[in-house]
């Protein structure tokens, strides 16, 4: 956790609103492999990182709702819990949309003051809005003595994103968020929410994030497209499947036997879907065993399809992830989040990890002129409140 950043948070928050703070940690998230299958009502295995937003948040005994974004120096007032709606501060929106989901909930918001700050790369695929989302839904069911349990609060965070900053995401981000463990990454059935944990050990790999540094503008309409067109494939299946109700139930043998009805570009998004969720229930056992070489296969064939039937990669990332190829003790690598920039997660062998950023930022200086920003993160426990020693775990 950065201690200079919770502080610089803590102080801030002292100078403006004159009363200690309740302090609080949200980590950001990888996802090691299952991309796009949340809201497929598919497999995910997504761990918390050491990549966070930290918040300082407390009851002013008022009504108003006073926000600050440390990093940006901007604030944002309301007069009243009465008028939280959309704002035009996109920032503000994440935790608006928070304040009318708990509203929803049956929960009396209070007055309250928030400043947050971060250093979850924006546009890196690790979550940042999911961090803020759940942070203060955490913060704020602490302080208001709501009740309401981590999978509720998951839920309230994904609906937030929905309803306030319009992206239709599944509930990984904020189930990573919220539910991380250190030293292991967690399967989530996105459909039924039940979940297992699985040792990641560290000490043989490290987890290496490579940020393209690109953003292309595709992404926001191109993820909602692709959703539509995943559920343009359960609408045709289902006709003569009814037990399809989510490509969770679909089979590579049921689409191809309606590959025309389907037609190409909606086949290939689906069968990407099946193919995605047989790989993370193969990566799961592979931990099992201990064998990251077969784990790292499965990323690179979860890269491809992302790449060629998805399609959502794009040129930097696929440079990104060959490049990795070509390194001795890289044991798997692809593309990481809704795609069209963002990072890569790459597993490499800890002897190998100064090689490796010196290797890969050398080819991709050489192809696109442009400086590769890496993180080596390590898998943490997901949100807690922070007090002066020690981080306490919401159980």
């Amino acid at each position: 956790m950065s201690a200079s950043l919770l502080h610089a948070v803590q102080s801030d928050f002292l100078l403006r609103f004159g009363y200690e703070p309740l302090l609080v940690r949200a980590p950001g998230r990888v996802n090691l492999i299952g991309e796009h299958t949340d809201y497929n009502g598919g497999f995910v295995l997504p761990a918390a990182v050491d990549k966070e937003m930290l918040f300082a948040v407390g009851l002013n005994g008022g009504t108003a709702i006073r926000l600050v974004a440390y990093d940006l120096n901007e604030a944002f007032e309301l007069a009243s819990p009465a008028e939280v709606c959309p704002s035009a501060a996109h920032w503000a929106n994440y935790l608006l949309g928070v304040v009318a989901q708990l509203q929803q909930r049956g929960i009396v918001i209070q007055g309250f003051d928030c400043v947050f700050g971060g250093n979850v790369p924006l546009g890196s695929g690790m979550s940042s809005s999911a961090a803020l989302e759940c942070g203060l839904a955490f913060a704020l069911n602490h302080l208001l003595g709501a009740g309401l349990d981590k999978m509720a609060l998951a839920q309230a965070a994904q609906k937030a994103e929905h309803t306030y900053a319009g992206v239709h995401c599944g509930i990984m981000d904020q189930f990573a968020s919220l539910f991380g463990r250190t030293g292991q990454v967690v399967r989530l059935d996105c459909r039924t929410l039940d979940y297992e944990y699985f040792p990641f050990d560290t000490t043989a790999s490290r987890i290496v994030l490579c940020n393209s540094g690109v953003k292309h503008s595709l992404a926001s309409s191109e993820y909602n497209t692709r959703r539509q067109e995943c559920e343009r494939g359960v609408a045709v299946l289902r006709q003569y499947f009814p037990a399809v109700q989510s490509l969770r139930d679909a089979t590579l043998a049921q689409l191809e036997a309606h590959h025309a009805e389907l037609g190409d570009v909606v086949f290939r998004r689906c069968a990407y879907i099946v193919r995605e969720n047989g790989r993370v229930e193969a990566a799961c056992r592979h931990l099992e065993a201990g064998n990251l070489a077969a784990f790292g296969q499965e990323m690179y064939a979860s890269h491809a399809g992302l790449r060629d039937d998805y399609e959502v990669s794009c040129a930097e990332l696929d440079a990104l992830v060959e490049a990795a190829r070509a390194v001795p003790g890289v044991f798997g690598a692809r593309m990481m989040g809704g795609g069209f920039g963002g990072c890569t997660i790459n597993l490499v062998a800890p002897a190998r990890v100064e090689e490796f950023i010196a290797s890969v930022s050398a080819a991709y200086k050489a192809k696109f002129g442009l400086a590769l920003e890496t993180y080596q993160t390590t898998i943490v426990d997901g949100v807690g409140l922070v007090g002066s020693k020690q981080l306490i775990v919401n159980s």
